[in-house]
């Protein structure tokens, strides 16, 4: 995942009051304060012409809504740019916006300090100005408070970038369903339409038949070069070589399939099997590990999560997960993370063996998985609930810990972590804003990167941190109803 192929716009605000030699020294700063982050951030920075007047604004928002590349922009008001001139710009741009509040000078320089200095030193005065007609506008932008040198400013930067290629991900977004949701499951439905005018993703399904067609056609070489890659990159633990095999053929016909139809993401089933020999279990964790969506039992909406959240990570350490159980002991509470098979090994802490065990589940031969226990450190969790009238993100911070105890008898990738504040409240969180069992776990992003992606894509989001009250959290959901349910997001 190449991020430099994508460029965001850094656009710098001014007008020709101040006369052609503040003009020059304006362009001068943007571009040195450009090149200067350009080494420092995963997108390409491209400064543009200074915009002085409201052609010039409304012709650069329509080239960067026209360029494929651009997946972003950046403004900074060097002095005062009076705001009337932004709006029609402002009002036409359909690409993520930040509105970066810095200033070129670092450091007042007292004893010479003049009106010369004052008059081209104005960002403590243009920025102001510039917020205005953002909040005016209602128009929804990250904002940056910060000296383009800091390091502080510079991470916030990539943040707002990565949630910019998640917006680009989602616009682009193909999910394959492979059968249907799970039975009676409510969490994992959803309105794929509704989802589609709001994030971009196109979302269908195919018969189970149709995968098994394309699995047919893999080749026997084309298995055995694989399970050298297998060989080569896992510790194989098992006698039961064939249904590894089996696995590795799943993989590339799914892999194929998706290829043909250009999907990034998929979902299968345990409740439709037709035709297949056993549940993808290693295969899915291969395409995971490869940057691809998966959701289980049908779970489009969490592939679709999946996708979004490994391009924004650069398919780092972020993976598909389940809350499956929980250790009530006293002061150790915690909670066990895994699926019955499908969990992605970038998460992984150690080696990595392939094992063939009983799935207990589905009516099919024993599949083979990816067995590893996850890693610790901070995390987050992200759920993504469809509530009738809107989609709800939520976003809850965790800290993973090492597993205390082995637990050879779970055949499972598995990982533990205590939900921030605690875990009672943690939660107790999760169940009052209606959080899924099916989450995306990162350990690469943060609540920061999720709610920068939430506010592009104009949907709710609700975190769940160190801070969260109980108490105010339920009053904060009440409130978040009552302003949601006024916006018509479907």
């Amino acid at each position: 995942m190449d991020k430099t192929q994508y460029e965001i716009w850094f656009i710098t605000g001014s007008q020709h009051l101040y006369g052609d030699e503040t003009l020059k020294q304006v362009a001068i700063h943007s571009k040195e304060i450009t090149e200067f982050l350009s080494g420092k951030i995963s997108a390409r920075l491209i400064c543009k012409e200074t915009v002085k007047t409201q052609d010039e604004i409304l012709i650069v928002m329509k080239e960067a809504n026209d360029c494929e590349n651009c997946i972003g922009v950046i403004t900074w008001m060097h002095t005062f740019s009076p705001s009337k001139m932004w709006i029609n710009g402002l009002n036409i741009l359909n690409k993520p916006v930040c509105h970066l509040h810095t200033q070129y000078n670092e450091c007042l320089p007292y004893s010479t300090i003049d009106m010369d200095f004052m008059n081209l030193n104005q960002s403590a005065h243009g920025d102001r100005e510039h917020g205005f007609i953002y909040a005016a506008m209602r128009k929804a932008r990250k904002v940056i408070v910060g000296y383009w040198k800091d390091e502080a400013t510079i991470i916030k930067l990539n943040i707002f970038i990565s949630a910019c290629i998640g917006y680009k991900a989602s616009q682009q977004l193909k999910v394959c369903r492979f059968g249907d949701n799970m039975r009676d499951v409510a969490v994992t439905e959803g309105n794929k339409v509704s989802a589609q005018i709001k994030f971009g993703w196109s979302v269908n399904g195919y018969g189970i038949g149709d995968l098994v067609k394309e699995i047919s056609l893999v080749q026997e070489y084309e298995i055995n070069a694989l399970m050298e890659e297998y060989r080569l990159h896992y510790d194989i633990v098992t006698e039961k070589t064939d249904s590894v095999r089996e696995q590795a053929k799943i993989e590339i016909g799914i892999q194929r399939f998706m290829e043909k139809g250009g999907f990034q993401a998929f979902t299968t089933t345990f409740e439709d099997l037709y035709g297949l020999r056993q549940l993808p279990g290693l295969a899915a964790q291969r395409l995971m590990e490869q940057g691809y969506g998966f959701g289980a039992e049908g779970d489009w909406k969490t592939a679709a999560m999946c996708y979004i959240l490994k391009q924004m990570a650069e398919n780092q350490a972020t993976s598909f997960m389940e809350d499956y159980t929980y250790n009530f002991e006293k002061g150790k509470e915690m909670v066990l993370g895994a699926h019955m098979l499908e969990v992605c090994p970038t998460i992984a802490q150690g080696k990595v063996k392939i094992d063939v065990q009983p799935l207990g589940i589905g009516n099919k031969e024993a599949p083979a998985r990816m067995i590893f226990d996850g890693k610790s450190g901070d995390a987050i969790c992200v759920s993504l609930v469809d509530l009738g009238n809107r989609f709800r993100l939520i976003v809850a911070e965790a800290e993973c810990v090492t597993i205390p105890e082995s637990m050879p008898h779970l055949p499972v990738a598995a990982v533990m972590w205590k939900p921030k504040p605690n875990f009672h409240d943690g939660v107790m969180a999760w169940i009052l804003a209606g959080g899924a069992h099916h989450t995306v776990l990162s350990f690469q992003l943060t609540k920061e990167h999720m709610t920068d992606w939430a506010r592009i894509m104009n949907i709710e989001c609700v975190v769940i941190d160190k801070k969260t009250d109980i108490s105010k959290f339920e009053n904060e959901l009440m409130v978040s109803d009552f302003m949601w349910n006024r916006k018509e997001l479907h």
